[in-house]
């Protein structure tokens, strides 16, 4: 184990961490271990929450397909979340062989992320009294989301004896070191306990190799600990279809020029890069003002919460309120309308793990637009199914944003194509390898799956 101060260089480790995770993953078939039942943990966020408000993002999106998929496979999900009203169930069905246990840990509403640490006894107490309910062996291995839920799936690794997988989602030495403008930085508090977390999971998944090599680089994991297992898109649901019909349902005009954003409103997302970027495309003279849209979809969440009319504010003062149009999170199915309607859709992060909005959109043939940051250059084909963009100055952006316009259909025709690498089978595929490498590492499984350990 390493601590945060003598954490292994590249060199020291002797090899480019990346490509050595990567192997690990692909070259390395072995029988796959089927878990009678795994215990998910997500405590500041729940699977059934609706994406883009709040804490809900990605990692709802992640969780509950993976779980609905590993369920049609024949291994129960179990998924432990904080109840946040006292109307919620305390067990509620998510999907056939998908269950959500919500558990009492302090007050239901009122709470901020930054205060949850101090519930995790709290939560850890819930998550325990849970399985005492039932013989033992009841989970065969546990995985957690995110920090705050490493920290409790630690612990019940340890007393239920079983192996725990862990996805960080993000890291905080990352976003600490592509701090948006008006954002909080993380707490040295998260550092350490994702420390801890690297330093006692059988298994890390990371989204993409970059993501790996930070694991490796800046928490000294293991280079043999950690597997790429790249999230997905469903494709089924997004999907190309009638732009007429979708800009009809949202009420756009047929031959607007339709700008989107999809996501939580908060520094971190960056949708301010957006609108101005828009404000330097009617200065520039490359969109007609009367045919402009800007559509910007989700809540305020995290730092965004302080100042929930910042966007509002910033289109008046740029002058392009007119063109801008805010709309709350949507279903899913609406959200796929939104693709469909937009001409490009923006994804300006200063920091993404992954980015299952720029999958979505291309998923129904709409051309991202990505800052060339985290995951996003793996979600987003440069040049082919989108563009990167190195910064955050609107100039640049209006430039890439105009290079999509007038060339639109030849992003179209490959922006499904790329996303058809990404389904949530083939995640599940590379999620079920790392739970049997768990297994052999935990030396639990051996006889039910024959793997030698």
């Amino acid at each position: 184990m390493h601590s945060p101060r003598s954490r292994p260089t590249r060199a020291e480790l002797g090899v480019k961490p990346a490509e050595r995770v990567v192997r690990v993953v692909r070259d390395r078939p072995v029988p796959l271990y089927q878990p009678r039942r795994v215990a998910v943990l997500s405590l500041h966020t729940s699977p059934l929450e609706q994406p883009g408000t709040g804490d809900a993002g990605g990692m709802n999106v992640y969780i509950s397909q993976t779980a609905r998929r590993l369920a049609a496979r024949g291994t129960s999900v179990e998924v432990f979340t904080r109840a946040t009203s006292s109307e919620q169930p305390p067990v509620q069905e998510l999907a056939p062989g998908v269950l959500v246990r919500h558990v009492q840990a302090g007050p239901f509403e009122g709470l901020g992320r930054a205060e949850l640490p101090g519930l995790l006894c709290a939560f850890a107490a819930g998550v325990q009294r849970a399985e005492a309910r039932h013989e033992p062996g009841y989970y065969d291995l546990v995985h957690s989301h995110y920090w705050l839920s490493g920290q409790v799936g630690w612990l019940a690794s340890e007393r239920w004896g079983v192996p725990l997988v862990h996805t960080a989602h993000t890291l905080a030495r990352v976003k600490n070191a592509a701090l948006a403008e008006g954002d909080t930085p993380e707490p040295r508090l998260r550092e350490l306990g994702e420390q801890q977390i690297v330093d006692e999971a059988a298994r890390l998944t990371a989204n993409t190799p970059v993501e790996a090599e930070q694991l490796i680089e800046l928490y000294g994991a293991g280079t043999e600990q950690v597997d790429v297992v790249r999230p997905g898109v469903d494709l089924e649901r997004y999907t190309p279809g009638s732009r007429a019909e979708s800009r009809a349902e949202l009420g756009l005009p047929a031959d607007a020029v339709v700008l989107g954003f999809v996501g939580r409103i908060q520094p971190l997302k960056a949708p301010d890069v957006l609108l101005r970027a828009a404000a330097e495309l009617l200065a520039g003279g490359g969109v007609d003002r009367a045919k402009l849209r800007v559509l910007v979809v989700g809540g305020p969440s995290g730092s965004g919460l302080a100042q929930p009319t910042n966007l509002q504010e910033l289109a008046a003062k740029l002058g392009i309120q007119d063109v801008v149009s805010f709309l709350p999170p949507q279903s899913s199915e609406q959200l796929a309308h939104v693709y469909r309607a937009a001409d490009v859709i923006a994804v300006p992060s200063h920091n993404e793990s992954f980015g299952l909005v720029a999958l979505e959109a291309q998923a129904c043939a709409t051309p991202v637009v990505a800052a060339d940051v985290g995951g996003l250059p793996v979600a987003v084909a440069d040049g082919t199914s989108g563009l990167l963009v190195s910064g955050h100055e609107p100039a640049r952006w209006a430039s890439a944003l105009r290079r999509v316009i007038e060339h639109r259909p030849r992003f179209v025709a490959n922006a499904a194509g790329h996303a058809a690498r990404f389904s949530w089978e083939r995640t599940t595929d590379a999620l079920l390898e790392a739970y049997t490498r768990a297994a052999r590492r935990f030396g639990r499984g051996s006889a039910r799956a024959g793997i030698a350990v």
